[in-house]
């Protein structure tokens, strides 16, 4: 019994978690709310601000007797000085957020919502605490904190502060009208004991309904438009998988008909004349060498693309790449190879062939493992880069490769190994490229080599 209520938290935990968004949605929401909807009406509120601290006694009007001594003006004034101060710099971070990175952009949002959450509070004491109207401020703030922060402990710590904030004012006024009407000192229990108006328990539950069903309704939204985008695009890949593997396979069995047919004439030819003519015999021979390399070839080839049969499924990336690791570097193999990890966490996941993908991280990780020998160090990447796409650093401390050949690794059949048959990087070329991605690789002779690949994260095929 505690075993299956173990697994139905942990579902329903899992449920509750907010799909990773990729970083261009991110950014689009961010400007198409802070900028386009929240950067005018701060604008507004900052001139009505500037005006009432400044040049009205809007202060003395104010309930709270508090208000009345200059110092606490002071520290008003102050306050809004330093509000406009950094809301500048945040309008530029918004007009730029193309161009900013997507953390420093994360960091901008909730620093400014901090300081819009700090501020309505002040402006809520102002005007009565629990009874202010400001209170439905609060409500749009938080719809606002979803909208702007789309990402699950962020936006839920901002969400936090927020209805923090509102209780914070409410009690500060429920603790100072207890200490002048009661000459109270500022003991917490009495103030809780203070009559309140009933409808300041009914705005605290609501905020909080707010908050959850702004979370909820978005983790919701989020999966069903991840649902979608991955069914249209499994179908789409599936499709023109199928498609290229029935080509592929076609061309291959096209090629080694002619090939067999060569080599049969050759062997019959070499036979007739293996006494009449030795010269004759040894360059049919060279051709039937020949040939039986290029049947090889495209046998390998065949197996190339690996088209035909696979299918395309969603892969987490770190597992397919862990994967990969073990079986170059199986247990008690003796390879003493130091890998290292630096992965981000929360990658999205790929729409790819399992196939494909490992046989990309596999034939990398051996050719690391050759360069770096016994007690070399591989250094493995995984991060998201702003345009969604997935990239994966394979590094190593090994020889290097000269300049001149940094062009030619990746063209088949070129190789540095004797018993090569150069077409390993080729197949990780082909098999990136097939997914609308791409690789590169950086070196330096005696400085190692790191390969970089890119996999978009929604694509369709080329």
């Amino acid at each position: 019994m505690a075993g299956r209520e173990r697994k139905s938290w942990s579902e329903l935990s899992r449920m509750l978690v907010m799909p990773a968004i990729e970083p261009s949605r991110q950014i689009q929401r961010i400007v198409a709310v802070e900028r386009d909807v929240v950067l005018p009406i701060k604008i507004v509120l900052i001139v009505f601000l500037f005006f009432a601290v400044f040049e009205a006694d809007w202060f003395r009007e104010l309930p709270h007797p508090m208000l009345m001594s200059d110092f606490v003006r002071v520290i008003l004034a102050w306050y809004f000085i330093l509000y406009t101060a950094l809301a500048l710099p945040g309008a530029w971070t918004l007009f730029t957020a193309r161009k900013v990175p997507l953390k420093a952009l994360r960091v901008s949002v909730v620093a400014m919502c901090v300081l819009d959450n700090i501020l309505l509070a002040c402006m809520t004491y102002l005007t009565d605490g629990f009874d202010s109207p400001l209170f439905w401020v609060f409500l749009a703030l938080v719809v606002r904190n979803a909208l702007s922060v789309p990402v699950m402990v962020p936006q839920l710590s901002l969400q936090l502060a927020t209805n923090l904030s509102f209780v914070s004012a409410g009690l500060l006024v429920m603790w100072e009208s207890a200490a002048n009407q009661r000459n109270l000192g500022p003991d917490l229990l009495k103030v809780l004991d203070t009559d309140e108006p009933t409808d300041a328990v009914a705005r605290l539950i609501l905020l909080a309904l707010t908050t959850a069903c702004c979370y909820g309704v978005q983790v919701l939204f989020e999966r069903q438009r991840q649902t979608d985008a991955e069914g249209r695009e499994f179908s789409l890949r599936n499709e023109q998988v199928k498609t290229a593997g029935r080509l592929a396979a076609e061309i291959a069995h096209q090629i080694k008909n002619p090939l067999a047919i060569i080599n049969n004439t050759a062997w019959s030819l070499q036979r007739a004349l293996r006494d009449n003519n030795p010269a004759a015999c040894e360059q049919l021979g060279i051709i039937r060498e020949e040939v039986e390399r290029s049947d090889r070839i495209v046998t390998e080839l065949m197996g190339y693309a690996q088209l035909a049969e696979g299918k395309v499924e969603k892969l987490d990336v770190v597992e397919e790449l862990e994967a990969s690791v073990d079986a170059v570097f199986p247990p008690g193999a003796g390879f003493e190879s130091q890998i290292e990890r630096h992965f981000e966490p929360d990658m999205p996941t790929l729409l790819m062939q399992r196939g494909h993908l490992r046989e990309i991280f596999s034939n990398l990780l051996k050719n690391s493992r050759e360069a770096v020998g016994e007690g070399g160090r591989i250094v493995l990447r995984l991060r998201q880069d702003n345009d969604d796409a997935i990239v994966v650093t394979i590094e190593d401390n090994g020889p290097g490769i000269a300049p001149e050949k940094l062009e030619q690794i990746f063209e088949a059949y070129y190789t540095t190994k004797e018993k090569g048959t150069g077409l390993g990087l080729a197949i990780v070329k082909n098999n990136i490229e097939l997914y609308g991605g791409s690789v590169k690789v950086e070196s330096k002779l005696g400085q190692g080599a790191r390969f970089i690949l890119r996999f978009p994260a929604r694509t369709v095929l080329k």
